[in-house]
């Protein structure tokens, strides 16, 4: 079974979390059949490990973590790849993968041009 994890930065405001957890939820809406969790680089829980561990748990063979960050700034570039192999390393049997930033994709910019659009 494969699963998503959500991958945000976290933040010491819990009210930051709240897109993330509706993301979540219309994930599931629209994806009843995938698993998905949230998890954060710092300040907030569940960290990555706990995430990857906690789907594991669920039965899931294989996790796409998707980078919930507008750009490849230094956190996705140096510290992003150094917990991902330690995932790796925890979870030998569970193939991990990760997408790039979803600012980079095309897709999610026209979105936010979309969106200023309708704005005018």
């Amino acid at each position: 079974m494969k699963a998503i994890i959500l991958f945000g930065h976290g933040a010491r405001d819990s009210r930051w979390r709240e897109p993330f957890d509706r993301l979540a939820a219309l994930w599931q809406a629209q994806h009843p059949a995938t698993p998905v969790e949230l998890a954060f680089l710092e300040m907030m829980q569940p960290s990555l490990e706990e995430a990857v561990a906690a789907l594991v748990a669920k039965g899931v063979t294989e996790v796409a973590v998707v980078p919930v960050f507008f750009g490849q700034g230094g956190h996705l570039r140096n510290d992003f790849p150094v917990l991902l192999e330690e995932c790796r390393g925890k979870f030998p049997n569970i193939p991990l993968s990760a997408t790039p930033a979803v600012g980079e994709d095309a897709a999610v910019l026209q979105a936010i041009i979309d969106f200023g659009a309708r704005a005018l």
